[in-house]
């Protein structure tokens, strides 16, 4: 199974997703630490573009074919990019799972943008203004969306394990950890 999540920088899909891999015992894998060690490596001239998705798509693939879960943490912000992720889980034949995660509150969420704390040496996160001109397509079909202004991050991942039971055929007594 592929779960992908989906959301502009600061609306707590980090916060979500990990507890939810380890929850699952699912490879995780962070877009953020992806372009960050791609920075670090000084191997690109300028930005690092989609480089990043293309690494996590085959680590993603790599992790798919030997049978396991993945959750997969980033901002997935345009239709060719969660295709990309949807074609990925056609071609290794597991479900695809979408978790677009919003911040309903624009106060909430630029205090979460001006306030967070990296745990990632050398990150340098996204100023407010920054946030609010990311492109960023809305999704007209979406397998889940979560309000972070509603929810605890508790209560988002126990609704993401309801869902996959529901939609997926996945039992959070399998494999749950």
């Amino acid at each position: 199974m592929l779960i992908v999540f989906c959301g502009l920088p600061g609306v707590g899909k980090t916060t979500i997703a990990r507890p939810l891999a380890s929850r699952l015992a699912a490879t995780y894998l962070r877009l953020d630490a992806i372009e960050q060690a791609i920075r670090d490596a000084g191997v690109l001239a300028g930005d690092v573009g989609s480089s990043g998705y293309r690494v996590a798509w085959a680590l993603a693939r790599a992790n798919l074919d030997l049978g396991r879960r993945v959750v997969v943490d980033c901002v997935n912000p345009v239709s060719e990019s969660r295709e990309a992720f949807h074609r990925l889980a056609r071609e290794a034949d597991v479900p695809c799972v979408d978790v677009e995660v919003l911040c309903s509150d624009a106060v909430l969420h630029r205090e979460r943008v001006e306030t967070r704390v990296l745990d990632l040496p050398g990150l340098v996160p996204p100023t407010w203004e920054a946030v609010r001109r990311h492109e960023y397509e809305t999704w007209e079909s979406v397998g889940l969306r979560l309000d972070t202004a509603q929810l605890t991050p508790e209560e988002a991942v126990e609704a993401i394990l309801d869902h996959l039971a529901r939609s997926a055929g996945w039992s959070s007594s399998r494999g749950a950890s």
